[in-house]
């Protein structure tokens, strides 16, 4: 009998989670109906509220459902060597089935952003080498780029959906995405009408182009746990940047791996781009200054760092400071981080949790979390602020990619997602008319009639939304058009070095972290950084080989040097600095 009870038991253990779970809600999609497949790093809530929303749109605008594939690989980073990888080897076939050889390092005569065919290099006229490796390069880079036939070069990817618009511009210059209209098709009222919902620019943050489209828009910012913040002493929530390197807080800063995520990235640089503002605005140059400056630089087309006549080399010099004060106040933060995660969402999180006091959070990511943990008596436990003119407004994109084996459908995706009906889904609550079926996606939809206006007619549209949504949009301390007029984003100042300060981070905060730590606290447990100045110019030093890193050569030497190189260069670089910083405060 014992042993009966025994096997009893152990099938009720094993057969009770089958019991207990919820019946799989049941579609109307079946075999034969279309099928799009979409690359992308959204979380499991985006991708399901999207699949269900598209496909029900679809339904009833072409009589179909559709099923939506989604793959994951991980984020923008993952992504973008997915996609390079497999355009690469899809072209090498095309390119052999049609009787050519196939260059040994034709990746990276096809992926070449800054090559330009109707520039041959000057010494190509008298050198005959140069001058025939510029035409194989230009036969190759214009066979790819002439190129939209699944039967030809495909990655078997329709969509990327997501991700930050650097990485979207990115592989449209790469040509891994196309564009989903002529320029005849974009101007036709239907298609006009969806692009001009919104402004194609914003606070110098590009919102859309002719390959690439926003659906949803993103700040960035800081979370903190009031409680935990008290119990540390210090008595005012972070509300700057700069608050985040406050010697009270060692130990105390959740951040992310910026070359995991490049949201989490752009926060870094946002991190950057506001200390070259400070630099700048302290040197004397208004913003209307800057304005001008940064016009006539872009029409000079100089090499970087170099200023035409009419713009003063005080200006330049400014912006090249406060670069190195940008990079030098993420290093204090990285002193004073607890962890840095693969995941961005976890530091909201672990900030709610009291596992860290205080993080750096994009704005969804924060909100959610600071409304979801709120006590049963309504009292915050944790509160999410975007620093006032510490943050510009960033577009997650929708690109069609080159080669999508189902481009009638994939268009009609980004037609959707567009659309009234595809915004709605990013702020409504759940179960609201034309909202999401399950979950509250807590995002800002990039539709200008989803935010206050002073026109009666496109207020009163606002004020039909209002109803539904999850958020107050009419909250200037939510409002992307707000948030994004508080700051102008100058492209030239961090925009070139986007990629090369994602590994300049890892280095010097993440493989380099366990010293810059020790040495850190060392200096804090011997007076601080006033009492140990020679810790903390050992701790702040740059690498110097093969020259100086700067502003200028960050654009030059450095982003054209090996990256897996450059990245163990760094990293035995900081080791040694702050091993040195930690032994100069002990010693002092």
């Amino acid at each position: 009998m014992k042993y009966y009870l025994v096997i009893v038991a152990a099938v009720v253990l094993v057969a009770l989670p089958f019991l207990l779970r919820k019946s799989a809600a049941v579609g109307d999609w079946r075999a034969g109906d279309p099928v799009l497949v979409i690359l992308s790093p959204h979380n499991e809530a985006i991708r399901y509220e999207f699949s269900e929303g598209f496909s029900r749109w679809h339904r009833a605008q072409y009589g179909r459902p559709v099923k939506v594939d989604w793959r994951v690989i991980g984020g923008t980073t993952e992504i973008m060597r997915y996609l390079a990888s497999e355009y690469v080897g899809s072209m090498r076939g095309f390119w052999q089935r049609r009787g050519e050889r196939w260059p040994s390092d034709g990746a990276e005569l096809i992926l070449d952003r800054a090559f330009r065919p109707d520039k041959p290099p000057a010494a190509a006229a008298t050198n005959a080498w140069l001058a025939a490796r510029f035409a194989q390069q230009k036969q190759v880079y214009q066979a790819f780029r002439g190129v939209d036939d699944p039967a030809a070069v495909t990655c078997g990817v329709d969509l990327f959906f997501g991700g930050g618009s650097f990485d979207h511009d990115r592989a449209a210059r790469q040509g891994l995405c196309v564009a989903p209209w002529s320029r005849e098709e974009s101007q036709q009222p239907d298609v006009a009408a969806l692009l001009g919902a919104f402004p194609s620019q914003m606070g110098g943050e590009t919102w859309r182009s002719e390959v690439f489209f926003g659906t949803v828009l993103s700040s960035f910012g800081i979370c903190s746990n009031p409680e935990r913040l008290r119990e540390l002493g210090v008595p005012d929530d972070p509300v700057r940047w700069l608050d985040l390197a406050d010697p009270r807080l060692v130990g105390q800063v959740g951040l992310a791996d910026p070359t995991k995520s490049g949201s989490v990235a752009k926060a870094f640089e946002m991190i950057i781009h506001e200390q070259c503002w400070q630099e700048v605005l302290a040197a004397g140059f208004t913003r209307e200054m800057v304005a001008s400056n940064e016009s006539v630089i872009a029409l000079a087309r100089l090499p970087p760092g170099v200023m035409p006549p009419g713009v003063p080399p005080e200006y330049q010099a400014a912006v090249a400071r406060g670069w190195l004060a940008g990079v030098n106040l993420v290093r204090r933060i990285g002193a004073n981080a607890h962890y840095f995660t693969d995941g961005a969402g976890k530091v909201p999180m672990d900030v709610c949790a009291g596992v860290v006091a205080t993080g750096v959070a994009i704005d969804f990511y924060g909100r959610f979390q600071a409304e979801t943990e709120r006590a049963p008596n309504g009292a915050e436990r944790m509160r999410y602020v975007t620093p006032h003119g510490g943050s510009s407004v960033s577009a997650d994109p929708v690109s069609l990619l080159r080669g999508a084996p189902h481009r009638e459908l994939a268009v009609r995706f980004i037609r959707f997602a567009l659309s009234v009906e595809g915004q709605q889904l990013w702020n409504y609550r759940p179960g609201t008319p034309g909202g999401p079926r399950q979950y509250a996606l807590r995002r800002l939809p990039i539709r200008r009639e989803f935010y206050p206006a002073s026109d009666p007619t496109q207020q009163a549209v606002c004020a039909s939304h209002r109803p539904y949504l999850s958020d107050d949009l009419t909250d200037p301390a939510i409002n992307p058009y707000v948030i994004g007029a508080q700051f102008t984003y100058q492209a030239r100042w961090t925009g070139a070095h986007f990629s090369m300060q994602r590994d300049l981070v890892r280095a010097m905060c993440l493989d380099a972290g366990d010293e810059l730590r020790a040495a850190w606290r060392a200096i804090l447990a011997h007076g601080g950084p006033e009492r140990n100045p020679q810790a903390m110019a050992l701790l702040l030093q740059l690498p110097d080989q093969p020259v100086a890193l700067n502003w200028s050569s960050a654009l030059t030497t450095y982003q054209s040097a090996n990256r897996q190189a450059c990245l163990r260069e760094w990293t035995a670089f900081f080791r040694k600095q702050y091993v040195a910083a930690r032994a100069a405060a002990e010693g002092a």
